[in-house]
């Protein structure tokens, strides 16, 4: 997202799909297309997959988020504090301390502590920006209608794409098409010129890479993605790499790792949520699922998403499930995500664990094909970060 994130499951091949604008520069380019949230998008180019991974990690890569949903919150009263304020009797997070020109990461809950969507909220200085995910877009657009009624006019902004700029050369690439680039730090966020284009800028991403997301007119989408192409730094990166990425960097994706049953603290996305908002905060609870969340701040939650490093080469994937020794016929928790990670050349996955199994270092059992192989607790990201601060 101007996040981290997109978080969706993928959609029956019988069921209408759509196409970003950038659909047929992807099948110029060679890409495999699969159904993905309701779209037609790349799973991967001609380069395949472990090479666009690590091309990303080394130089940059393009990745086409335009399936993702773009929502501005228009304050009636004219006041972006306005929308801030009614923005937060939807999330935990502080969004009236987010200055002008900054984004932040944060996830709508619900009456019981739950996750409806994780998203990014940005201050344009007269209206906030929301980026979410494809798959939750319409009842997101819903969520936000009915909880900011007579406070903020909800305006899906359709008509536009949206790039994503991911790797350690990703800053000199945008650089010589807007020269504000360089002077941006991660979650800076706003209107910026991109090669000639109006454009709206966020350094940030769903890699754990620096890196930048570039939301432009529609129209404009293709010309802007084949400039960037040009470069002998860039390539076009599908969504089997976008997967491996974002696990690496031990990044959520809703509908697996994070959903309705899962709180931001057994997500283990207390970070995000300000002391304002926690108990004795200047404004602290007003939101869907308070009390749990509190409390679960306060007291910890029953289970933790963790990081897993299997032992060996085998992949452990989402859905396989955990035990604390090779005999209890007790389940204690699953897999989530899992697969290959080709910068550490070696299995990675993140699931649930009971909090008293949760910590670093441990070692549990996941069932694969009738057998349970170790693996290890591990600290995530499973690959350092690189966000230029």
């Amino acid at each position: 997202m101007l996040a981290h994130d997109d978080q969706s499951s993928s959609q029956s091949s019988q069921s209408p799909l759509k196409r970003t604008p950038l659909h047929g520069l992807h099948l110029g380019c060679g890409g495999k297309m699969v159904p993905f949230a309701g779209y037609e998008m790349p799973v991967q180019f001609a380069t395949g997959v472990l090479k666009e991974h690590l091309h990303t990690r080394a130089a940059t890569g393009l990745f086409d988020v335009s399936h993702m949903g773009q929502i501005a919150l228009l304050p009636k009263s004219g006041k972006v504090e306005d929308a801030a304020l009614a923005l937060e009797r939807l999330v935990p997070q502080d969004i009236l301390a987010l200055p002008p020109g900054r984004q932040r990461y944060a996830q709508f809950s619900d009456e019981t502590g739950g996750i409806l969507d994780d998203l990014m909220v940005a201050n344009f200085g007269t209206h906030l920006l929301l980026v979410v995910n494809a798959s939750c877009k319409a009842a997101d657009e819903a969520h936000l209608r009915e909880g900011l009624r007579g406070t903020c006019d909800v305006q899906p902004l359709a008509e536009r794409a949206l790039i994503a700029l991911q790797g350690p050369k990703a800053e000199s690439v945008l650089a010589s098409l807007c020269a504000d680039v360089p002077a941006m730090r991660f979650m800076d966020a706003g209107p910026r010129r991109v090669d000639g284009i109006d454009c709206f800028v966020s350094r940030s991403g769903y890699t754990g890479e620096d890196g930048f997301e570039i939301s432009i007119p529609a129209e404009h989408a293709e010309r802007l993605a084949k400039t960037l192409l040009a470069n002998s730094e860039v390539l076009p990166i599908g969504l089997g790499a976008r997967d491996s990425l974002r696990l690496e960097a031990g990044l959520c994706l809703y509908g697996h790792d994070i959903d309705t049953t899962t709180t931001p603290v057994e997500g283990a996305l207390e970070w995000s949520i300000q002391k304002s908002r926690r108990r004795g905060g200047v404004r602290a609870g007003g939101f869907p699922g308070a009390d749990k969340i509190v409390a679960q701040l306060e007291q910890g939650a029953p289970r933790r998403r963790i990081g897993l490093r299997p032992e060996g080469r085998a992949p452990v994937r989402e859905g396989a499930l955990l035990f604390a020794d090779q005999t209890s016929a007790e389940q204690i928790g699953a897999v989530t995500s899992g697969g290959f990670g080709p910068t550490l050349n070696a299995p990675v996955a993140m699931g649930y664990l009971p909090s008293s199994h949760a910590a670093p270092g441990g070692t549990v059992f996941a069932e694969l094909r009738g057998q349970r192989l170790p693996v290890r607790v591990s600290p995530m990201p499973f690959v350092p970060n690189t966000y230029k601060r």
